[in-house]
């Protein structure tokens, strides 16, 4: 193998795929970032044996092949370097990759190709343009609100789900939040089976630090989806989950029924309000309580080695519980997502769940579960 490539071409593909090598893999296959070299250019590619990312950047190839190097090494070398042409060759004599710029050589150990395992390549039929934004914004707005452990299955995942008219459902839950975009897409919702997909969590980063805000294609099979830059230089490829995902319906329901009741407030002052609350729980109380009447919310919380704290807020209620108490950094999160002025947080009951929306928001609800306030504990938490 012997090719010439600039630095900024590789740079950010480089970037990318180290990003995915796992910090622990045993073996050097997964350590490895493969550099195949042919008429085309330089093909970049890395995987944890679930993602798979491969890059195809412009590059004088004198001699094909293919070698696995040490992915972080590599990377932080060419980081390091200065701008400019760098000349990559095969050794021959140590068997060692030979990396020269100007007066400058350094010499890493490689994987022969007997090595590689071949990647899935992304399937040409059926293919959806989509917006990269945008499906950065869904990621930011849903992503939070999704199980951290994995041992819950589904709900460790991602849903997208059709539903009817070219409607599609991008959801996640974690027991005791749930964040729900909905969007028209009739292309996708064609695509997207009637179960819907999932993927999961520990994957929606390596999604998001890929993403920029040009168009992305976009194809799925019945195992894995398919992400490719446009201009098909960049394809970064990972595994569906098989989890059956649980019915929203039945507490997105209950945001519509008669004993609804919203209260509106403004939601900077909201938040600042809650993050002055903050200061004040401890680990044995880490609630806000709300005292509330028709134009007025009381928020409180009191810690035995912290003192107490009280504040109010301008609202307009006309519901009947008087009294509601949420955890104070869930609620902080689930405010700073919203952009809107005003938000409409929808009491269902003391315990029952709590919607959140803005105008400025437009087809995206957050429901966030209260606090059981007993009178022998501080709170037990609620499941949705």
């Amino acid at each position: 193998m012997k090719l010439t490539v600039n630095k900024e071409q590789i740079i950010e593909g480089l970037l990318k795929a180290v990003a995915i090598i796992p910090a622990k893999a045993g073996a050097q296959y997964l350590r490895s970032i493969w550099l195949k070299a042919d008429n085309g250019g330089l093909s970049v590619m890395s995987t944890d044996a679930n993602i798979e990312f491969t890059g195809c950047y412009q590059a004088e190839v004198a001699e094909p092949g293919l070698i696995g190097v040490q992915g972080r090494a590599f990377v932080d070398l060419v980081r390091q370097l200065p701008s400019g042409v760098l000349h990559l060759s095969l050794d021959e004599a140590s068997g060692n990759l030979l990396i020269e710029q100007g007066r400058r050589s350094y010499k890493l150990p490689v994987s022969g190709a007997e090595w590689f395992q071949n990647f899935s390549t992304f399937p040409e039929e059926n293919t959806v343009t989509w917006s990269g934004d945008f499906l950065q914004d869904v990621l930011d707005k849903v992503t939070f609100c999704i199980s951290e452990d994995d041992a819950m299955d589904a709900i460790a995942c991602l849903c997208m789900k059709p539903k009817g008219n070219g409607r599609i459902d991008v959801c996640g839950l974690n027991g005791h939040q749930f964040a729900l975009v909905s969007f028209t897409h009739d292309e996708l919702a064609e695509r997207l089976p009637e179960e819907g997909i999932l993927i999961q969590k520990k994957y929606l980063q390596d999604i998001k630090k890929w993403l920029g805000v040009d168009e992305i294609e976009l194809n799925i099979t019945e195992k894995r989806l398919y992400l490719r830059s446009l201009g098909k230089a960049e394809t970064l490829s990972l595994p569906r989950a098989a989890h059956q995902y649980p019915d929203y319906n039945i507490f997105m329901s209950k945001l519509a029924s008669g004993d609804m009741h919203p209260m509106t407030l403004e939601r900077k002052e909201a938040m600042e309000a809650l993050g002055r609350i903050l200061i004040f729980n401890t680990e044995s109380d880490r609630c806000t309580y709300m005292d509330l009447s028709a134009s007025e919310a009381l928020l409180s919380a009191q810690g035995q080695d912290v003192g107490s704290a009280n504040e109010s807020l301008e609202v307009a209620y006309g519901g009947d519980i008087k009294r509601i108490a949420f955890p104070t950094r869930s609620l902080m999160d689930v405010l700073g997502h919203f952009v809107s002025a005003k938000i409409d947080m929808m009491l269902t009951g003391a315990e029952g769940p709590c919607g959140v929306r803005g105008a400025d928001d437009p087809d995206y609800t957050v429901i966030i579960m209260p606090m059981k306030v007993s009178e022998t504990t501080y709170y037990s938490e609620e499941d949705v």
